[in-house]
């Protein structure tokens, strides 16, 4: 049916009781009273209970989802997130601020998720640095340590137990073996001492050992060869401090002191070796020498004729017995020793002893000058009144000492060079107008300047910036300059 003159806009479901009521009322004025009952009766039946199946909304629903929201332009249903394949989805590319997910949008795994209560969005960012590095730290932890089952329940404590107590036996196992093995190379001490008493040979100490040796060397029924080797290998056992005392105490020192006198050279060279060793760094082993007479048979050998070996000995044990003890020094000088060593730079032959003597000599200075400088204590300030009455440097200056040390920076070897250069430079506080009259000083020393000058070039450019030629060309190069 058209109802004429009505908007022919498309009513909703809310409009149509509104029209039934209009036509009832139209057709209500046509009947009659009892007609009028029932149908006003009907008519409020059908506002109260008209069905819309299709339109009606519950009363409880919260919102109403309309049509074409829930559609697409196309009349389907658009496919939920969760439905959506994975490659379809939009990438989310979080950074360190938080930024809004977008429906459809896939967020890497690892990101910081959570749900922003003011606007209701779920917002990502990256993790912490922090988290980054402990990671990061996990990771090589794993990597270091391996796969490792961590897992509680994988082992029982009573299989722990039973494993623990299988690797402690096999290091048990493991150390036995090792020792059987050590016991089949190598015999116990027991045993060795039985074979020897077998073999009739004992174990000595070097006490017994030093026994028999002097007791060898004092025997008239030893031979020269025999003696020799006895006292060959004393020599080895008194360069301990103790073995030194011990020589003492049983007499050797004595012996060895007589054989200082011996007609024989081999003899002489082997004594003064011994007594050398023996007077190294040893103060009671000093004093016991020079009160048995050792100073005087030394001079006696330097000063005469004596084959090369037999004074480089005698040389040897004499600077033994001077250093660091000034009553041995007093001693030396009283008794003409500085003359001695001098009559060497003029006997033929004797070439090899010079540079020693000159070593000698420094040492000495030397070793009064640093006493003299150091702090002084109550033992120190006695020593030093010891060093005050050795008299060395005006000997020195007396016998001309100056001129004999300068003329051995002639010789060609560096190393001898070095010990007079600094023999030099001590003696220059006391011998400079002497260095400065001596016009053969000064043209030596010109031409070792032009030499080690080119030596320290040459160690410069093979990338040895503080070489040995450059120290020696600094030390010239000092006294040269004092000189001017």
């Amino acid at each position: 049916m058209i109802c004429m003159g009505c908007s022919t806009s498309p009513r909703t479901s809310s409009d149509r009781p509104g029209v039934l009521l209009a036509v009832m009322s139209h057709w209500a004025g046509l009947l009659s009273t009892a007609a009028k009952v029932n149908l006003l009766l009907l008519l409020v039946s059908a506002v109260f209970s008209w069905p819309s199946r299709s339109d009606r909304v519950p009363e409880f629903a919260l919102t109403k989802i309309e049509e074409s929201d829930t559609k697409g332009d196309s009349g389907k249903e658009p496919v939920t997130e969760d439905d959506a394949d994975p490659e379809d989805l939009e990438v989310f590319y979080p950074t360190h601020q938080w930024q809004t997910i977008r429906p459809g949008q896939a967020v890497p795994a690892g990101s910081h998720v959570r749900l922003n209560l003011q606007t209701g969005e779920r917002e990502a960012k990256l993790p912490d640095s922090e988290y980054g590095k402990s990671e990061a730290r996990e990771d090589k932890r794993r990597k270091r340590l391996g796969k490792v089952d961590i897992d509680s329940n994988s082992f029982t404590s009573q299989e722990l137990k039973k494993a623990l107590a299988k690797m402690k036996e096999s290091e048990k196992a493991e150390r036995k073996a090792h020792e059987e093995e050590v016991r089949k190379k190598f015999r116990p001490i027991e045993q060795l001492k039985e074979e020897f008493e077998k073999l009739n040979v004992k174990m000595e100490t070097d006490y017994e050992i030093m026994v028999k040796l002097i007791s060898k060397f004092n025997s008239s029924a030893s031979t020269l060869e025999e003696k020799v080797a006895a006292l060959y290998d004393l020599e080895y056992y008194v360069h301990q401090v103790d073995n030194a005392k011990d020589f003492l105490s049983m007499g050797g020192l004595r012996l060895v002191i007589e054989g200082l006198n011996s007609s024989e050279a081999a003899l002489k060279e082997h004594a003064a070796f011994v007594l050398g060793a023996a007077l190294s760094s040893n103060p009671k082993v000093q004093i016991e020498a020079i009160e048995g007479g050792a100073l005087q048979k030394l001079l006696v050998i330097l000063a005469t004729e004596q084959p090369l070996p037999v004074k480089k000995k005698a040389l040897f044990a004499l600077s033994s017995m001077l250093r660091h003890f000034p009553y041995a020094q007093q001693q030396f000088l009283k008794l003409g020793g500085l003359q001695v060593l001098r009559s060497l730079f003029r006997q033929k032959g004797m070439e090899p002893l010079h540079v020693r003597v000159v070593t000698l000599l420094y040492d000495l200075m030397v070793e009064k000058m640093i006493l003299e400088d150091s702090q002084h204590g109550d033992q120190m300030q006695e020593k030093i009144q010891q060093y005050q009455q050795v008299r060395l440097v005006p000997a020195v200056l007396e016998q001309d000492w100056c001129v004999v040390v300068s003329n051995l920076l002639a010789v060609p070897e560096h190393d001898t060079r070095e010990k007079v250069l600094k023999t030099v430079a001590v003696l220059m506080a006391f011998c400079r107008e002497r260095f400065r009259g001596d016009p053969a000083l000064g043209s030596t020393l010109g031409l070792l300047r032009s030499e080690y000058e080119e030596l320290a070039a040459q160690e410069q450019r093979e990338g040895d910036k503080d070489g040995y030629f450059k120290e020696l060309l600094g030390s010239i190069n000092t006294i040269i300059q004092e000189l001017r």
